[in-house]
């Protein structure tokens, strides 16, 4: 799963955290990181993975309330609770996080596009509200815009793991996608690029690059060292597009990276997107 992954695509913008905010940016992040971990990693049969996840949304009840946790993760809750205190965090956006990481357990198939915007909805999007919600900023215009944002790194990050995915038996492309070029989940095995597999990644990445272009502008709106740290973001994810080009699509076969030699044509180009 990628609900938080996408995230650790992009190291180079976490100098620009606010300092003051860092304690509660870190705590959205291992509760997301650590659910992520129940819901995907390790040897453990669905029915297992459930079951913590469901144990995993007790002690964020408990934390949401105030009580003392039952369950494990005092690592997690201890300074998710202190957030939610400091920051007053929207409960329903982590809950929405949780029911995503449920639905990757039960591993669905994704007929069309909207089906996996919807799916973004839960696994990406609350992120970027979470934060934005840190920021003091919440005027629909901004929510609308970091969505797309946050949607779109969801979906680079599929694009950019196709084979990384296929090979645990996850597919994250819509069923009519692969259908427009000739294909079905079958079609698509890791290490097997074909002209028509490349044709369908070239076409999700212009999606990916068309979604991510309409919430920019969010990055120069924002002040101070969120807006920095979002242009950093917004730059990364594009060039992960890049390098998925730059390879001819060939995502079947070879998983794309940000490097610490990308770092300053990141800096560059966030310098490049204009004022605010």
């Amino acid at each position: 799963m990628a609900s938080i992954e996408h995230y650790e695509n992009f190291p180079v913008a976490s100098w620009a955290c606010p300092p003051a905010l860092r304690p509660a940016v870190l705590a959205i992040y291992r509760f997301a990181r650590t659910a992520d971990d129940l819901a995907d990693e390790g040897p453990q049969p669905p029915a297992a993975r459930l079951d913590a996840l469901a144990a995993y949304r007790r002690a964020l009840e408990a934390a949401v309330a105030g009580r003392p946790p039952r369950e494990a993760w005092p690592e997690v809750f201890g300074p998710l609770a202190a957030a939610l205190r400091a920051e007053a965090l929207p409960p329903p956006l982590l809950h929405a996080l949780l029911d995503a990481f449920v639905q990757d357990v039960h591993n669905p198939p994704y007929p069309d596009r909207a089906a996996l915007l919807a799916y973004c909805a839960r696994s990406a999007d609350p992120i970027g509200r979470l934060l934005l919600h840190l920021a003091r900023v919440g005027d629909p215009l901004s929510l609308q815009q970091s969505d797309a944002i946050c949607s779109a790194l969801q979906l680079i990050n599929f694009w950019q793991d196709l084979s990384v995915d296929l090979a645990r038996h996850r597919l994250y492309v819509p069923a009519a996608d692969l259908a427009r070029h000739g294909l079905d989940a079958a079609a698509l095995q890791p290490g097997r690029d074909s002209p028509a597999s490349r044709a369908l990644v070239a076409e999700l990445c212009s999606w990916a690059g068309a979604l991510m272009a309409s919430g920019a502008p969010l990055a120069l709106r924002l002040p101070g060292r969120f807006g920095w740290e979002l242009r950093l973001v917004v730059q990364g994810g594009l060039r992960i597009l890049e390098k998925i080009r730059a390879m001819d699509h060939a995502s079947l076969s070879r998983r794309p990276t940000l490097k610490r030699s990308d770092t300053p044509v990141l800096l560059w180009r966030a310098l490049r997107m204009g004022p605010r």
